[in-house]
């Protein structure tokens, strides 16, 4: 996979939520862990689920 992909965080409650984008085609994918994790490992486990949606596509 190349190129840029956008990471957003959401503050939910006590958990936090990082999405991870693909500019490109447009695939998200996000995870949910605990307000305080870290936000490098939350964007880190972001662009590996992203990088597992699209080799399924």
């Amino acid at each position: 996979m190349a190129g840029d992909i956008y990471v957003e965080f959401i503050i939910l409650g006590n958990s936090i939520k990082a999405t991870a984008i693909d500019p490109a085609t447009g695939v998200e994918a996000s995870v949910i862990g605990p307000a305080n994790a870290p936000q490098a490992a939350m964007a880190q486990a972001a662009r590996k689920k992203l990088e597992y949606v699209l080799r399924k596509k």
